[in-house]
């Protein structure tokens, strides 16, 4: 069964109001939660948290759709009403087209609370009239037998041992039929939808639904009083039972005595005084001499109606619908009633399921309120976190319910500081963003001057006669101009148009291994090699490779020595070459030989003038 409370985290607005109202601190703010989480073993199912969070983000267990396959089976249908339908249905104008439009859902018998009341009732005066020295308190409300059960165990022993209201009527109803059916109880309180999971026997209820969920069932029905006829509730029916959904209803349907003066029952309604006269009934009974009847006040109010405040108006509703019901009352027949199903077992035993959490040492309470800034004696008790003081809040947050900030005050000190400290990163930032611009500029201009560069380094590059390409140690090509492409062939070109410059292309897949060799030998080891021959596609390509980058980068320079131009020069730079060793050969040996070679000293001083002179014209014509 899915809990009968829970949040939508995305709703939750994280505005603890939830924390704050919850009267048994079922709901905590937990540090390292995003939202508040609710603990439903300690929830005693009240619904103040729903009836207090504004962005509804806290609902309660829909019973919609169990409701509708009952409706839609084919076993016999029983529908038990509060008398609280006066206050929710205030729009009816009668109360018997009320009861044809629940028939109308597919429902065959409707019967009233009241007499499940009445029943009751009788038990409580007798019990109570039967004084044997313990004082009891009335356990006809759910969300007070769970408030006990869970947070005063102690008082188990003081409820009164009878079923609710609710139950006993399903009791009777079961009694009459004999015959398997199914019974929908429809009510303001949703507790009564846990309750019910109490029973399997002869007090089985099969589902519970609360006002708002009927009226969407007549909705999605087009169900409305205008469209019914009129019809009476089923018997047995009740008398002064209708009055329960008043504080003191319960005690008017058994006829005990309210004279204060002479009363031995105290009646409380409220979540406030609920709480506060149970732990007074648990310390003060042997002087108060009173029994307690303690409601928590959801047949009026709460989550289980759409309707919301008027409270004195409903209780004015309440009363005239009751006295509208016993205008045609036959109370020789309800005595009657009573005397058939008194006989019924009615009573129900409580178990302690406690919740208490213990109080926490006083040093952790004493670091909580360090915490807030507060010392033991230096307390606000502004009472704006819903607490009655500074320490009590402390305590709770000792016990790890809350978080400091749902303290306004320190909230308000810390809101402050950190507005304070979010103004200093604000300063930095803006600092931060001038130097980022300024950075930002000169990096824009560093990299258009380097765009620049590039671009008149690839114009350079392509305007050079010889083939220039550069390769990293992974004989991938950073940079080749368009005389490398043309001189490695149709390949080559094709793709330096698509990517410029080969930029990434692999060397290897255009120049013969020999080449890619010799590329990885100046790398590797960046010594440069100048003036290798070496044959590509059948063509001699003259070739020199210097490194650029330690082990990193070289470059490369490729001559095809098919060109006119490369040819000529080439041929004077190797004939010069060989002139210049024969003529060191020559000069070595006229020195030998001495004065006596003379002559051909001179004559070969004016071969050297001849050469010289048409070694300058070559390079004039070179260049």
């Amino acid at each position: 069964m899915d809990p009968l409370v829970y949040i939508e985290p995305e709703k939750c607005t994280n505005c603890y109001t939830c924390v704050r109202i919850c009267p048994v601190k079922a709901i905590r703010a937990i540090p390292n939660s995003i939202h508040p989480v609710l603990e439903n073993d300690r929830c005693i199912s009240c619904g103040a948290c729903i009836e207090s969070c504004a962005p509804k983000a806290i609902k309660y267990r829909s019973s919609i759709e169990e409701a509708k396959r009952i409706l839609a089976s084919k076993v016999h249908k029983v529908a038990i009403i509060s008398p609280s339908i006066a206050a929710e249905f205030e729009d009816i104008s009668d109360y018997r087209k009320f009861v044809q439009m629940i028939k109308s859902l597919g429902v065959q018998n409707v019967y009233e609370i009241s007499f499940g009341v009445d029943l009751i009732a009788t038990k409580y005066m007798t019990f109570f009239s039967d004084f044997k020295g313990r004082y009891y308190i009335s356990s006809c409300d759910p969300v007070v037998v769970n408030f006990i059960e869970k947070y005063h165990p102690n008082l188990i022993n003081n409820l009164v041992p009878f079923v609710s209201p609710m139950v006993a009527m399903a009791k009777v109803i079961r009694e009459k039929h004999q015959n398997p059916l199914s019974i929908i109880y429809i009510g303001p309180n949703i507790a009564s939808k846990d309750e019910i999971l109490l029973y399997n026997d002869d007090g089985k209820i099969d589902c519970a639904i609360t006002f708002p969920e009927l009226r969407q069932l007549f909705k999605e029905n087009s169900i409305d009083e205008n469209t019914v006829d009129y019809s009476e509730f089923d018997s047995p029916r009740g008398f002064k039972g209708s009055l329960f959904p008043i504080r003191n209803g319960l005690i008017q349907a058994a006829d005990i005595d309210e004279n204060l003066l002479t009363t031995h029952v105290v009646c409380v309604e409220g979540k406030k005084s609920m709480i506060e006269s149970i732990e007074e009934f648990e310390s003060n009974v042997k002087v108060i001499h009173r029994h307690l009847h303690v409601m928590y006040g959801n047949s009026l109010s709460g989550p289980g109606l759409t309707t919301k405040g008027n409270h004195l108006l409903k209780e004015h509703l309440v009363i005239k619908y009751a006295n509208k019901r016993i205008t045609n009352f036959f109370r020789a027949e309800w005595y009657d009633d009573l005397e058939r199903y008194s006989n019924l077992k009615i009573t129900r035993k409580f178990k302690s399921n406690d919740q208490r959490i213990p109080e926490p040492p006083i040093d952790k309470v004493r670091k909580a309120l360090k915490t807030l800034g507060k010392e033991p004696d230096d307390a606000v008790n502004c009472n704006q976190c819903g607490y009655g003081s500074c320490r009590e809040f402390a305590v709770d947050m000792a016990k790890g319910i809350i978080i400091p900030e749902m303290c306004s005050v320190y909230s308000i000190k810390h809101t402050k500081s950190s507005n304070e400290t979010l103004k200093e990163l604000n300063e930095k930032l803006v600092q931060t963003r001038k130097e980022l611009k300024v950075a930002k500029d000169k990096l824009r201009t560093e990299h258009d001057s380097a765009y620049q560069a590039s671009e008149l380094t690839n114009a350079m590059l392509n305007k050079l006669r010889a083939g220039i390409v550069i390769v990293d140690y992974q004989m991938k090509i950073v940079k080749a101009n368009d005389t490398f492409c043309k001189i490695i062939g149709e390949e080559a070109e094709e793709i330096n148009e698509v990517v410029p410059g080969l930029e990434g292309a692999d060397l290897k897949k255009f120049v013969p291994t020999e080449v890619s060799n010799l590329f990885s030998y100046v790398i590797s080891n960046s010594e440069a090699l100048e003036s290798k021959d070496v044959l590509h596609k059948g063509e001699l390509l003259n070739l020199s490779i210097f490194p650029i980058i330690s082990n990193k980068i070289a470059g490369g320079i490729v001559r095809d020595m098919r060109a006119p131009e490369v040819q000529k020069a080439e041929v004077i730079r190797r004939v010069s070459d060989v002139i210049d060793k024969n003529l060191e050969m020559v000069q070595q040996i006229g020195f030998l030989l001495g004065e006596g070679a003379s002559d051909i000293e001179k004559m070969l001083n004016s071969v050297i003038n001849f050469y010289g002179q048409d070694k300058n014209k070559s390079s004039d014509n070179n260049r």
